[in-house]
């Protein structure tokens, strides 16, 4: 177990309000006269969620969004955020990171409603902070609804923001798309919104499609199988990767997509297909649910070993 997944097990004594919902999900569930208030909090840490070099406006713009991924993954609409901002002295930098949240939160329509400032010691790597809040229809969906016999779909193309990463490193080449990718997730919103009452479960992909595919399945207490010939790649990341088993299994295993993950039953293909048709954006069916526990992994229905890193998680550790 890592000492991230220890910390949350501890802090689970103290989150017993059913609006946390166990720490199981992606956002808190705050019922108020009728209305659902869907709360997120998420950090960006220097050299860990995003490069030293990365300009000030894409942090920004990643900060905002990530936080974002999380409202869609409930179904929720946005309705203002929170931030808390380092101070490094740097005034120009600032100011970049300044200019960069106010053109996402154009973009996105989403208000800044306040938040807090530190300074930091000279050299500490920047951190930031930003609360989310949404609201959402009924039912809200959880990690947890998963039924056996349910299909399990993503949203949109998987490993893309990992292979951008890779670029921006040094150790692949490849196009700005896939850079784009990696410092400028678009959060699925209305995909969410519309998702919302026609699923069992969702969340958002963040630390890798693997990782959070057996959280999903962890959360509902069933196994999960996943064929990695469907993981869908975008074109951009096929001529960078190739769609090699091995290239398929680092982009299962990348994170930072912030795409949707989702388990339906077979029932709502249909309505799946058109939703999809719809919005202009591609649901694919990757794998299924089945009474039991943990992950499977196939390719072309060869069984394979699950690799020995599913995706990110701070502080693993060998247990």
């Amino acid at each position: 177990m890592s000492h991230e997944a220890e910390l949350i097990a501890a802090l689970r004594s103290l989150a017993t309000h059913k609006a946390a919902r166990g720490l199981l999900d992606d956002a808190a569930v705050l019922e108020l006269g009728g209305e659902r208030l869907v709360l997120t909090h998420d950090m960006l840490v220097e050299g860990v969620h995003f490069l030293p070099g990365d300009p000030p406006g894409d942090i920004a713009w990643k900060l905002l969004a990530v936080n974002l991924s999380d409202l869609a993954a409930k179904g929720a609409r946005p309705i203002g955020v929170l931030m808390g901002y380092s101070l490094t002295g740097d005034s120009g930098w600032d100011a970049a990171f300044v200019d960069g949240l106010g053109r996402a939160l154009d973009a996105f329509g989403v208000p800044l409603l306040g938040g807090d400032t530190v300074s930091l010691p000279v050299g500490a790597p920047r951190v930031f902070g930003l609360t989310a809040l949404g609201t959402a229809a009924a039912p809200v969906p959880s990690r947890a609804g998963v039924k056996a016999g349910d299909q399990l779909w993503v949203t949109g193309t998987i490993g893309g923001a990992g292979a951008g990463l890779r670029i921006l490193t040094g150790e692949l080449s490849g196009s700005d798309e896939l850079t784009e990718r990696y410092r400028r997730p678009l959060p699925r919103l209305t995909a969410g919104e519309r998702l919302a009452p026609l699923i069992s479960a969702m969340m958002d992909v963040s630390d890798g499609l693997l990782i959070d595919s057996s959280r999903l399945a962890e959360a509902s207490g069933l196994a999960a199988a996943i064929e990695l010939g469907d993981v869908p790649l975008s074109p951009a990341h096929l001529s960078a990767c190739g769609g090699t088993r091995a290239a398929r299994l680092a982009a299962a295993t990348a994170g930072d997509d912030y795409e949707l993950l989702f388990a339906a039953s077979p029932e709502q293909t249909p309505a799946l297909h058109a939703l999809s048709e719809a919005l202009g954006l591609p649901f694919t069916r990757i794998g299924a649910f089945a009474p039991g526990a943990g992950l499977s992994l196939a390719d072309g229905g060869e069984a394979l070993p699950l690799p020995p890193r599913l995706g990110w998680e701070h502080g693993s550790v060998s247990c």
